[in-house]
């Protein structure tokens, strides 16, 4: 591992919002993933083995899949020594993992650089602490003008989930981490309403426009 990535912190995410960044390429050399204004190439994650695959052939490698109940995301571990380091690691296990995040073939995955069993009751642990630092970065929002921008990204957005047929009201949560969720569903709410959208099915946002 380079001093380049030792260096970058490891940002303790859950998987789904890892998922939400944005890979950054240099040509076709991924650099890091863009998520809101933090720019991502370590991470510090807790979840469950839930598959595990180990190569019989010549090249040595192992794939972990990894849930934490926010998604789903790959361990991609390449190399003899570093696949006879991780081998131990089963199905069933409930693991901190701290690595280097990765994008390839429109997939973002983790190389694992430390994996260490846990409690399965860590998991929990994670989500209140990683729910609790949320909740303390965001403000309120007081100001009129300040609400009605936070709604006029919302309706972009879902103007822009028109070619996929809508968006999720969870998935813009997710998308907006700086606005409070009950700011978020208040001016939707508004937004239904106006009759600018509508909802095809309860929690599916659509422009009605």
């Amino acid at each position: 591992m380079t001093d380049q990535y030792k260096r970058n912190v490891a940002y303790k995410l859950r998987i789904g919002d890892i998922l939400l960044g944005k890979p950054i390429f240099d040509g076709e050399k991924f650099i890091h993933l863009e998520l809101g204004a933090k720019t991502i190439s370590r991470v510090n994650v807790v979840g469950n083995i839930i598959d595990k695959y180990e190569s019989e052939g010549e090249k040595k490698y192992l794939f972990f899949t990894l849930d934490d109940g926010s998604g789903q995301i790959k361990l991609k571990i390449f190399g003899e020594d570093d696949a006879k380091r991780f081998k131990g690691v089963g199905q069933g296990e409930t693991i901190v993992v701290i690595g280097v995040t990765r994008s390839w073939n429109n997939e973002t995955y983790i190389q694992p650089e430390i994996i260490s069993g846990k409690d399965p009751k860590y998991l929990l642990v994670r989500k209140l602490e990683l729910e609790r630092q949320k909740k303390e970065a965001i403000k309120p929002v007081k100001d009129k003008k300040e609400a009605q921008a936070i709604k006029d990204r919302i309706l972009e957005r879902i103007k822009g989930a028109e070619n996929d047929g809508g968006i999720d009201s969870e998935k813009i949560i997710l998308e907006f981490r700086e606005v409070s969720p009950d700011t978020i569903n208040e001016e939707i709410q508004k937004l239904l309403e106006e009759g600018i959208i509508f909802e095809p099915r309860p929690g599916r946002l659509r422009y009605l426009g």
